[in-house]
């Protein structure tokens, strides 16, 4: 058997876990994997450019709202089905990184990372004034939609699969962008990018080919999400504070690695549902979320994968 083959085993076993919920029937569960398959989807995607090109995206929710947005339009203004739209808004939102992409990763470092929580906020009060999407009042799901999918309880169900399905295809992608010459090259910009260039990759393309393919899936996963929720406002669709808790996702997990990031979106997702329910911690969320990556980057650089790695040096043929 190949050293790669293993990893669809673990794919295959993340999505029989997530599968749990309908096979017991189990709402309660449900509502919780949905949440951890969102944060898994967002931090895999993150991985692109954080862990495969080097460079700190602190505006990657951008894509998740924008998603949101598109998708809702197109539901309600468009009458298009779901999944078209979803599709559609993962079409939309990958061209329109792959331009920005083009211009803003000119910029590297501080000035990277500052310039992508600058496009989260244009965006934001672009949308904010955007009529046709409501404006800063958002834009709201009839009842009708859902009956499309056999009524509310249906469609909540059938948005989890999808979800579900999303978050397969962002474990793919990062699997298949590691283990081919494109992640190759992206491994070299991440290294040394000016050396890259003189060896022969363009630097330019790949790099902002990377940006493009990591909106592509959190829009799909914007649309599903925000059409659950029948509703979506500038400020839920473009929060930064997701953003910045990806970044510690992919840090505890392990940024680079592709199990990393699921594992660490999903324990996250877990301690973060422990201190929203407990009485003392639950106003603390994001100081101890801050305090979790300052212990993560001195004391566990490679995350919870790299320390795995290192213990058990045969684990890489299995979690990458």
């Amino acid at each position: 058997m190949s050293p790669k083959k293993p990893f669809f085993w673990v794919l295959v076993a993340v999505i029989a876990v997530f599968l749990v919920p309908v096979l017991t029937n189990n709402v309660s569960l449900r509502e919780s994997l949905l949440l951890a398959a969102i944060y898994i989807i967002l931090t895999s995607n993150l991985n692109l450019m954080i862990g495969f090109t080097g460079y700190v995206n602190f505006g990657n929710i951008v894509f998740f709202g924008l998603g949101g947005y598109i998708g809702l339009y197109l539901v309600t203004a468009g009458g298009l089905p779901l999944v078209a739209a979803a599709a559609l808004a993962g079409a939309a939102v990958g061209a329109i990184a792959l331009v920005l992409g083009l211009g803003i990763l000119r910029l590297r470092g501080a000035y990277f990372a500052l310039a992508t929580i600058g496009i989260v906020e244009a965006i934001q009060a672009f949308v904010a004034n955007f009529e046709p999407w409501g404006g800063a009042t958002g834009l709201y799901l009839s009842f009708q939609a859902y009956q499309a999918l056999g009524g509310p309880r249906e469609a909540l169900w059938t948005v989890y699969l999808l979800l579900v399905a999303v978050m397969g295809l962002s474990l793919f992608l990062c699997y298949a962008v590691k283990n081919s010459r494109f992640g190759l090259a992206l491994f070299a910009i991440r290294e040394d990018e000016d050396t890259a260039a003189v060896l022969g990759v363009r630097t330019p393309l790949y790099k902002a080919t990377a940006y493009s393919l990591s909106g592509i899936l959190p829009a799909m996963a914007g649309a599903l999400f925000f059409f659950k929720q029948g509703v979506i406002q500038p400020e839920q669709a473009f929060d930064l504070t997701l953003s910045t808790e990806a970044i510690v996702m992919l840090m505890l997990g392990g940024q680079g690695t592709v199990t990393g990031a699921a594992l660490g979106a999903f324990l996250y997702e877990q301690f973060r549902g422990i201190l929203l329910t407990s009485t003392v911690f639950s106003s603390f969320q994001l100081v101890i979320a801050g305090a979790l990556l300052l212990v993560t980057v001195l004391f566990m650089p490679g995350g919870l994968m790299g320390w795995l790695h290192r213990r058990w040096p045969r684990l890489r043929k299995v979690l990458e």
